[in-house]
């Protein structure tokens, strides 16, 4: 059995969202669980308008590049079961609400994460 996989969001960087999203995809491709939370300005990343985040590299480019899209990785790991959560003071500091977020996240905070991560690795991007 494979251990579930933890990863926190911390700021507005539009490259750590993206990876994040690579990551988990991957994980959850291999039949791992998969629990995204995203605090801080990272919040924007669960919002159904991520331009908030910095450094925004556009669905398009990607795309021509061959790479998988901002969209098309959040909409698989959510197809795909991911388990997403913001954090309640990330909402408060950007100014964002429970509806300008995609239906699947949760608002919590962070000692629901942590507690259900327990005692198993968190990955920081």
């Amino acid at each position: 059995m494979m251990l579930p996989l933890f990863i926190t969001l911390a700021d507005d960087s539009w490259q750590r969202a993206h990876y994040a999203l690579i990551v988990a995809a991957g994980a959850l491709s291999l039949g791992r669980t998969v629990t995204i939370f995203a605090g801080g300005r990272s919040v924007h990343a669960l919002a159904k308008d991520w331009s908030g985040l910095k450094d925004i590299t556009s669905d398009a480019e990607l795309d021509s590049r061959g790479v998988p899209s901002f969209r098309d990785l959040r909409d698989a790991v959510v197809e795909l079961g991911a388990h997403l959560m913001v954090c309640e003071t990330g909402l408060a500091l950007t100014g964002l609400t429970p509806d300008t977020l995609c239906e699947t996240v949760s608002v919590r905070g962070i000692v629901a994460f942590l507690e259900q991560a327990g005692d198993r690795p968190i990955l920081a991007l």
